[in-house]
């Protein structure tokens, strides 16, 4: 259900382009790893994996749960739910690892949150949090790096301008890309290893934000 919903709304609010890098795998038991810039963007991330014929267990904040109609959908479809800044966060964890075991593929934002600026514009991923790499170590699953870009054209800022972008979204139909990068295996201490997956998600939304540029560029016809 969340696929499909992510795949029928993207398309009525902006265009989707996807690339992939050549040894990108997106094999079962493996973690994906994205950057988080919006509300939205877990939608268009969700939606480009689909058209690759993936439907990965998503880890998500809690209060998504509480949300009628969509909390029952992640609950059915065995999604994780985090509880940030509680004992039970370390829960969400094992979860995690019980998907990866039973071949699923497991989504995951490494920087644990959205950055706190108001701007539509783009920047690099913001420090991420241990649990990747851990969840990575424990497991010995690949991180398979996601990056996506445009997202905050749809959606950023106070509460009325996210309302508002997302209201005129149909009308301006903003672009976004999503690129998928091959996988590591991040190794070493827990700081090393956030680090190796900081960088390759980096990677992916560095060509993310490139591909989109040159998508914004022809469509203006500009060089």
């Amino acid at each position: 259900m969340i696929s499909r919903i992510a795949t029928m709304l993207v398309p009525a609010l902006g265009g989707l382009t996807i690339s992939t890098d050549p040894d990108a795998e997106l094999t079962p038991g493996s973690i994906i790893a994205a950057n988080h810039t919006s509300l939205l963007d877990p939608a268009i991330v969700v939606a480009a994996l689909h058209r690759l014929g993936v439907q990965p267990v998503i880890m998500a904040t809690a209060g998504l749960w509480r949300i009628p109609v969509l909390g029952g959908a992640l609950e059915r479809e065995g999604h994780i739910a985090v509880h940030r800044g509680t004992e039970r966060a370390a829960g969400a964890l094992d979860g995690a690892a019980t998907a990866l075991a039973a071949g699923r593929l497991v989504l995951i934002y490494g920087e644990g949150g959205l950055p706190r600026r108001r701007d539509a514009g783009e920047a690099a991923p913001g420090a991420f949090r241990s649990g990747l790499s851990r969840l990575a170590r424990e497991t010995g699953a690949p991180v398979v790096p996601l990056g996506q870009a445009g997202a905050r054209r749809l959606s950023s800022g106070s509460a009325g301008k996210q309302l508002a972008g997302f209201l005129t979204a149909p009308l301006r139909r903003p672009g976004f890309h999503v690129h998928v990068g091959a996988p590591v295996h991040p190794t070493g201490e827990a700081a090393d290893a956030t680090a190796q997956a900081h960088r390759a998600v980096s990677a992916a939304w560095e060509v993310a934000v490139q591909r989109l540029g040159e998508r914004t560029r022809a469509e203006h016809g500009e060089g």
